[in-house]
């Protein structure tokens, strides 16, 4: 009887603890253990495209939590690479891709790259659903080192600036985007985890060790490109996106679709965060996962 009457009180005891923790707490614990990478993992991951320029890299990162969505679609401009300009935006309005896969079908090289690394693909877009500010926090660090080297700075490629100790890398003219090469073990300096050497990429041309930092071809900012325009909120850790931006180049695209899209995901995961966090104006505001668009992925 001793022994029941101990266990009855311990069960009283545990169902006191749980009704007292705030509903959805454990879930949240759970979910923040599930995918949490180290810092020398992060590095390890986002060192090939932490010297993107800002425009890209966001579209990357956003892009990166759909990877099979990512591989359809270079699979899709495999076999459509002979569609251009108001063609090409017209194909694609009618896949179901996420916006930001459907922007890089513009750049060839950066979707066969997230195919073909889609080992590394996976890993980034777990890093940045689970933790998107650690991941933006990285990028700096490692923008930041190598500047000090002295391998990155402007170009007529690109125009590298700091503003607030935040280092912006954008395109000298708006209407081209050249995709940077480089290699990573070289370009941030010394690397200080020899256990987690960093992802590399080379595109098609580059030979490894010819150049520290270098660019492939600019790509011509149009067609494709624009779907949601993606900024990066140093500051705030996280990425927005703005779907009003772009249109005088391309005016192919319904961007009232994916304003409405992404107003019903900031609805179902934003409730109650404040004008911030709901969007602010129509068609800008940060940017939310559509997990019914990860397939399992």
């Amino acid at each position: 009887m001793k022994i029941k009457a101990i266990c009855l009180q311990g069960l009283v005891l545990c169902l006191m603890f749980m009704l007292a923790v705030p509903p959805g707490a454990f879930s949240q614990q759970t979910d923040q253990k599930q995918k949490v990478f180290k810092q020398e993992e992060l590095d390890q991951i986002v060192a090939p495209i932490a010297l993107y320029p800002d425009s890209l890299l966001t579209q990357i990162l956003m892009a990166s939590t759909y990877p099979l969505e990512v591989v359809e679609a270079s699979r899709w401009a495999k076999k459509n690479k002979e569609l251009k300009g108001d063609a090409l935006t017209k194909a694609l309005e009618a896949q179901p891709w996420d916006p930001s896969v459907k922007s890089l079908v513009n750049f060839p090289q950066v979707l066969d790259m997230m195919n073909e690394k889609l080992d590394w693909t996976q890993k980034m877009g777990d890093a940045f659903l689970a933790q998107q500010k650690d991941v933006m926090d990285t990028i700096q660090k490692l923008r930041h080192k190598a500047q000090e080297s002295g391998n990155l700075q402007t170009t007529k490629e690109q125009v590298v600036k700091v503003e607030k100790e935040v280092i912006i890398i954008e395109s000298a003219s708006p209407q081209v985007v050249y995709v940077p090469a480089y290699n990573p073990t070289v370009v941030y300096g010394a690397w200080p985890y020899p256990a987690y050497p960093p992802y590399s990429y080379y595109p098609p041309g580059y030979v490894a060790g010819a150049a520290v930092f270098g660019f492939a071809a600019g790509v011509a900012v149009g067609s494709a490109w624009g779907y949601a325009w993606g900024h990066s909120d140093w500051h705030g850790g996280d990425v927005d996106v703005d779907y009003n931006r772009n249109t005088n180049i391309n005016n192919n695209i319904n961007r009232e679709k994916y304003k409405q899209q992404n107003q019903g995901q900031r609805g179902q995961g934003q409730q109650g965060q404040g004008q911030r966090g709901q969007g602010g104006q129509a068609g800008q505001g940060k940017w939310q996962h559509n997990p019914e668009q990860r397939k399992g992925g």
